[in-house]
C-alpha cells in the first residue's frame, strides 16, 4: 500500500520522526533491517532505550504507521528520510555503513519526483559526495533535476517536553533551491519554524558545531570541577552565580562522563582536525577514571579499601528519567570499580537489567536499605524519583557527581 513517507532506521532519530509525522496525519512506513524492533513496534512494544511510551507506540499503530523490513515498501513513498546510525568509527569519522546500506536499499525502488532527506550525523559533504552518487547510480535518476536531496541535522533532546518536535526548529540544506523548498514543504507540517541553510554542506555542518559545541563547553566545567575541588570551591555555587548573567554566558555542568547518541567529531574527513573538540573529547573521558579516583580516596579517608568495598551506584542511564544507556559512563565506572575488587551493586528506577562485561550486575530492591549497608553510594543521574535528602541520611558515604544533593549533605565531584 502507498504511503507518503518513509523513515529509514528506527533508532533514536527515526521513531520521533516517524511518531511527529504519523501525528500529523502523514502515512507512514519505517524500514529497518534489524526485524527485532520491527517486530517489537508492530507488536505494540516501546523500544528498550524508553524514547516511546506502549501507549504512544499503540497511537502510532492506530494512526497508520507501518513498521517493516520490507524494501519494497520504499518504492511507494512521496519522501524517505534516511535517520541510520553513523557511529564514529576508529579514525574518529562518522560510520557511514548503514547510511550507504540504507541508500543502496532506497536507489534501487527510487522514483521520479522523490524527496529525500538525510538526518543522520555526517562530515560535511556526505549528502553530496557519498549520498548523491549511491541514490543516482542505483536509480538512473539525476538528484536536483529527477529527484530532490536535502540534508537536516537531528534535533531531539530526548524526555524534553518543552522543547519537542513541533517546538524545535528545523535546518534544511538542498542541493539545489527546489531541493530546499521541497524538504521545507515536508518539514513545515511537522515543525513550527523551518530554517534554509544555504546548502547542504552548510546544514551538515550545523550538526558538528552544534554537538560540539556541548563537548567543548562540558569539558570546561568538568576541568573546573576538578580545579574547584582541588581549591576547595563550591564549583555548584559559582555556577548558579555566573548563569545570573544576562549576556556571554550558558551554564552547562560537570558530571561522571559525557553521555548521549552526539558523539564530538574533531576530525572532518580528509581536512585538518579540531584541536579543541579533540583536547575537550580527552578531558571528557578521564571523567570516569577520576571519580574512581574520588571514590577510592573516599574509602582511604574512612578506613576503607576499594578492594572488598560495597558500591552502590544510583542511576546508569545517560539522562534523568529516561531508560536510555546510549554512552552513559556508568560501564567504565563499573568496571573499573570491579577490576579494583569492589562489589559492585546498582539502582535505577527505569533499568530493570543491568550488565557490565555481559555479566548482570545485582540490582538493589530497597534502596534506602541498600545505601545504608553500602560502603560507598555514588550518584551518577539523578533522577526524580530520588529523595536525596532521604539518601543522604541513609547512605555512610555519599559522592554525588551531579551536584544535586543539598549543601553539605554528600561530597561532591
Amino acid at each position: 500500500m502507498p504511503a507518503d513517507l518513509a523513515v529509514i532506521g528506527l533508532g533514536h532519530l527515526g521513531l520521533p520522526l516517524a511518531q511527529a509525522a504519523t501525528a500529523a496525519g502523514i502515512d507512514t512506513i519505517g524500514y529497518d533491517t534489524d526485524p527485532r524492533p520491527v517486530a517489537e513496534l508492530a507488536a505494540g512494544r516501546p523500544p528498550v532505550d524508553g524514547s516511546l511510551t506502549a501507549s504512544e507506540i499503540r497511537r502510532m499503530l492506530s494512526g497508520g504507521f507501518r513498521p517493516t523490513t520490507n524494501p519494497t515498501e520504499l518504492g511507494r513513498v512521496r519522501t524517505a528520510v534516511i535517520c541510520a546510525p553513523t557511529p564514529l568509527g576508529a579514525d574518529r569519522t562518522p560510520d557511514l555503513a548503514a547510511v550507504t546500506g540504507a541508500a543502496r536499499a532506497l536507489a534501487a525502488r527510487l522514483r521520479p519526483n522523490t524527496t529525500v532527506l538525510l538526518e543522520s550525523p555526517v562530515h560535511p559533504g556526505t549528502t553530496e559526495d557519498v549520498l548523491r552518487p549511491l541514490l543516482e547510480e542505483g536509480s538512473g535518476l539525476r538528484a536536483g533535476r529527477d529527484f530532490h536531496l536535502a540534508y537536516s541535522p537531528g534535533r531531539l533532546d530526548p524526555g524534553n517536553r518543552a522543547h519537542g518536535f513541533a517546538h524545535t526548529p528545523r535546518v534544511i540544506g538542498g542541493l539545489t533551491p527546489a531541493c530546499t523548498e521541497s524538504a521545507a514543504a515536508f518539514y513545515g507540517r511537522l515543525t513550527d519554524k523551518v530554517v534554509r541553510a544555504r546548502g547542504t554542506r552548510e546544514a551538515e555542518t550545523v550538526k558538528v558545531l552544534e554537538t560540539n559545541f556541548r563537548h567543548v563547553n562540558i569539558a570546561l566545567v568538568n576541568e573546573m570541577a576538578v580545579l574547584c575541588h582541588e581549591l576547595g570551591v563550591d564549583l555548584w555555587d559559582v555556577i548558579r552565580c555566573a548563569e545570573t548573567k544576562p549576556f556571554g554566558f550558558q551554564a552547562f555542568r560537570p558530571g561522571p562522563g559525557v553521555g548521549g547518541h552526539g558523539v564530538p567529531v574533531d576530525t572532518i574527513g580528509p581536512y585538518r582536525p579540531l584541536r579543541l573538540v579533540e583536547l575537550a573529547g580527552q578531558v571528557n573521558e578521564r571523567m570516569p577514571q577520576y571519580v574512581i579516583q574520588r571514590c577510592a580516596t573516599l574509602l582511604n579517608e574512612h578506613g576503607k579499601s576499594a578492594r572488598g568495598a560495597r558500591v552502590l551506584l544510583l542511576g546508569v542511564t545517560y539522562k534523568p528519567d529516561l531508560a536510555d544507556q546510549e554512552g552513559s559512563p556508568a560501564a567504565e565506572i563499573g568496571r573499573r570499580l570491579m577490576d579494583m575488587g569492589a562489589v559492585v551493586s546498582y539502582h535505577d528506577p527505569y533499568v530493570a537489567d543491568w550488565r557490565v562485561r555481559d555479566l548482570p550486575v545485582p540490582r538493589a530492591d530497597s534502596l534506602y536499605e541498600a545505601a545504608a549497608a553500602a560502603d560507598l553510594t555514588v550518584l551518577l543521574q539523578h533522577h526524580r524519583t530520588y529523595d536525596l535528602q532521604g539518601l543522604a541520611v541513609k547512605a555512610q558515604l555519599l559522592l554525588d557527581t551531579r551536584g544535586v544533593t543539598p549543601a553539605g549533605a554528600a561530597h561532591r565531584l
